[in-house]
């Protein structure tokens, strides 16, 4: 694990080196500062974190304030996580890695030995449906697919009775991700998630949002509008493997109070890794202290 989170952070890695080349057993907090500058955690964040901080201090003291990011408690529906099948439902700008993460996902699920199928719910975009659609020929998964247009409410409930009638255990859904029109998109992400209850209660059990890791802090307000739409669960984070911003997922967990469930390290639909709190600190700590 440790050796893929070095390979996935080491541009945010490098750009701490510019800051801090050498490793120490204790830093000042002034050197704290530049490091999370360095690697885009936001201004108010930092500020929070130095504040109970003394001057100078070691390791153990940098990871207790960090750590502490990231207590905060899972707000989905727990009492459904036995649902089969559970359904996700896949949020977030075109762009942000979306379908290819869905991909990714199923991958992950195949991996345990559970049984997939997939939406192809964003059917405002054809090359979207496309592109799911060759993920599922590849992966050996069903997919329900319409034509560029259609109703994607329709694909949700099609998708949910079918995987129901077939005793699928896991359902990844798509969805457009168009924000440049905010007031469409909601509605028709509204009617989704309606409909998906419909087909089956409680459903989807989880709204899971595609973050681009390349957009650093900036992504928090994508978030903050999706969530306004229709209430967020969950975090995926993709393209860290490409960044220097590692440090925004601090920001992310701060601002949004949502669990980080994965984040992706690569192209292949083998890239995906869950998130742990623990270890991504520790990745960024061996960089600094010796």
């Amino acid at each position: 694990m440790f050796n893929i989170l070095k390979k996935v952070f080491s541009k945010t890695n490098e750009a701490i080196h510019e800051v801090a080349p050498v490793k120490k057993k204790k830093i000042t907090k002034e050197e704290f500062e530049d490091i999370l500058l360095e690697a885009d955690v936001n201004y108010e964040l930092i500020e929070y974190l130095l504040e109970d901080l003394p001057k100078e201090f070691e390791r153990a003291r940098a990871y207790n304030a960090l750590i502490t990011v990231f207590q905060y408690k899972a707000d989905w529906k727990e009492q459904y996580i036995d649902a089969k099948p559970f359904v996700d439902m896949i949020i977030g700008v075109n762009g942000a890695g979306k379908t290819t993460t869905i991909s990714k996902l199923a991958r992950y699920y195949q991996k345990t030995g559970k049984s997939v199928m997939l939406g192809a719910g964003d059917t405002f975009r054809a090359a979207a449906i496309e592109q799911l659609s060759r993920w599922a020929e590849r992966l050996n998964i069903p997919i329900v697919a319409t034509k560029q247009g259609h109703d994607p409410s329709a694909v949700v409930y099609d998708t949910i009775n079918s995987a129901k009638s077939k005793q699928i255990d896991h359902v990844l859904i798509d969805t457009a991700g168009r924000l440049h029109t905010q007031t469409n998109l909601g509605e028709e992400l509204k009617k989704m998630v309606r409909i998906a209850n419909k087909a089956m209660e409680g459903a989807p059990h989880r709204k899971m949002l595609i973050l681009d890791g390349t957009q650093g802090s900036s992504s928090i307000n994508q978030a903050r509008v999706f969530n306004e739409m229709i209430g967020i669960d969950g975090i995926i984070i993709t393209k860290l493997d490409g960044t220097a911003k590692g440090g925004s997922i601090l920001s992310i967990a701060h601002h949004l109070k949502m669990p980080i469930y994965f984040i992706g390290t690569g192209e292949q639909p083998d890239d995906l890794i869950q998130f742990k709190a623990n270890d991504y600190i520790n990745t960024i700590l061996d960089e600094i202290f010796i």
